[in-house]
């Protein structure tokens, strides 16, 4: 398909705003939306971008230069500018994509984006009838069926249970990259133990993408078949990423308004996520040494077998950020169950963390705190570990989200004398503090545990109090040095 074809299709009324020839005869490879500012990371090349224009606030050139800039940068095929918000498609807009030789098109107020998407895909899909139409593969009266099934938008479970069927194919599933399972050609679909097969586009990260697994080895005939399949199904997979892409703009577009303070912004940021006025559960996700796009495809795999709307996209801070509407408890217990898949795909250097908040109204000031306290629960996670602010129940558990530097220093400050005696001395004064704190200040039980008499123990309280300058009588001077031995040495 080309862009050309956009202007010929019944019952869109696509018009051309700005073109040339040349740019009208570029191939099409997919659909995605947008109303981000700066889209240029969720897009593929030779896309349709299609945009409703929210982003536009007025006569700023600046801002259709920028827009336009970063689809240039992604080689999109066109943009696609709907007329519903504004009325029409802004001079300012037509300049700036006459400027950076992008095809730009209108689409009109009664046209819906839904509409134009699937008519694209309509489109791509015959078009791989026609191409696929010489491959021995797949026969041609199974391919014709599958196609069809296909453009109705028949669930992928059926599409598979057919094609086995009629292709005399061994069970299989389809699944992501990520492990989670689409489909089964099979309610009682055993565990795959075949090869994947690539089910359209890599993805960016090991997270995303789709593959067909056959249930065993396949015969040489069957596995060709199988990869026919595979390219059969492959817009399926095109059309999945392309909704992820819009979902996360979603919530980009939600951490934009958090950020400049929220109000009626946040509420129609939301609405675009299927959060409107509910109540949302904060997650933040990070993968040391892996980009944050990455943590936020794990954290939607993780995410979607609650089967409740969410929004996760990066958090341009080297994680990523999830608003689920869902309590913490079930968002707790799906993150830690789908955890060790997600880490396994990881090498032994890339560590997956995971930190969930509390339940938080959808105004920006309450989900700003949510969110730092799921910023807290990520910090006191350790590897592979997903931590709750539910569980900031001890000074031992809040200590876990403080950084590591500000701990050791903090332990340096008080205990530094006691770590310069017990260099010295064969009596370590830094264990029979912690001992002393450990039995509730109890002299006898200190006495007992360190097999010492109750005069000694008495005589080294009393050289910590002298080189601490702490009294252990007071509790705020115990919590301090409590605190500090629970404190790493750095």
């Amino acid at each position: 398909m080309i862009v050309g074809e956009l202007l010929e299709l019944d019952g869109l009324d696509i018009e051309v705003a700005w073109a040339t020839r040349e740019l009208l005869e570029r191939e099409v490879t997919g659909v995605t939306s947008t109303d981000l500012q700066d889209p240029a990371r969720y897009l593929q090349a030779g896309e349709l971008v299609l945009t409703g224009l929210v982003w536009w606030h007025g006569e700023d050139a600046s801002a259709a230069l920028r827009f336009a800039n970063a689809l240039r940068s992604a080689e999109v095929s066109a943009l696609l500018a709907g007329e519903g918000t504004h009325g029409t498609v802004p001079e300012e807009l037509v300049a700036a994509c006459r400027a950076h030789s992008i095809a730009l098109l209108s689409v009109p107020a009664g046209t819906s984006f839904r509409a134009v998407t699937d008519r694209v895909y309509l489109r791509l899909w015959g078009e791989l009838r026609e191409r696929s139409e010489n491959l021995a593969a797949v026969p041609a009266t199974v391919r014709r069926e599958l196609l069809g099934m296909l453009h109705s938008h028949a669930p992928a479970a059926a599409i598979l249970a057919h094609a086995v069927a009629h292709l005399g194919l061994p069970h299989c599933r389809l699944e992501t990259a990520g492990g989670r399972v689409l489909a089964s050609s099979a309610p009682d679909c055993p565990v795959p133990e075949g090869p994947p097969i690539a089910v359209g586009p890599a993805g960016t990260s090991p997270f995303d993408g789709w593959r067909l697994r056959p249930v065993a080895q396949a015969a040489p005939a069957a596995t060709t078949v199988l990869h026919g399949l595979a390219e059969l199904l492959g817009p399926l997979a095109t059309r999945a990423r392309a909704t992820a892409t819009a979902q996360r703009q979603s919530a980009v577009r939600v951490l934009e308004s958090l950020a400049r303070g929220g109000g009626p912004g946040l509420a129609e940021a939301l609405a675009a996520c299927g959060l409107p006025g509910r109540p949302v559960t904060p997650v933040l996700a990070r993968i040391e040494g892996a980009p944050e796009s990455w943590a936020a495809a794990a954290l939607a795999e993780g995410l979607h077998v609650l089967g409740v709307p969410f929004a996760a996209a990066p958090d341009g801070q080297g994680g990523a950020v999830a608003l689920v509407a869902g309590e913490p408890a079930a968002v707790e217990g799906a993150l830690r169950a789908a955890w060790p898949g997600l880490a396994a795909v990881l090498t032994d250097r890339q560590e997956l963390r995971g930190g969930v908040g509390p339940t938080a109204g959808p105004d920006g000031a309450t989900l700003r705190g949510a969110l730092v306290e799921a910023g807290y629960a990520l910090a006191s996670a350790g590897p592979g570990e997903v931590g709750s602010s539910g569980e900031l129940t001890s000074l031992q558990a809040l200590l876990r989200g403080i950084p590591t530097e500000v701990k050791a220093a903090y332990r340096s400050s008080l205990l530094a004398p006691l770590a310069e005696h017990d260099r010295t001395n064969p009596v370590s004064l830094l264990g029979t503090l912690d001992s002393f704190l450990r039995h509730d200040a109890s002299w006898s039980r200190t006495a007992e545990a360190l097999h010492i008499h109750v005069n000694t123990v008495h005589y080294r309280i009393k050289r910590i109090e002298e080189l601490t300058g702490r009294s252990l009588v007071r509790l705020e001077d115990r919590l301090d040095l409590r605190a500090a031995l629970l404190c790493p040495t750095g």
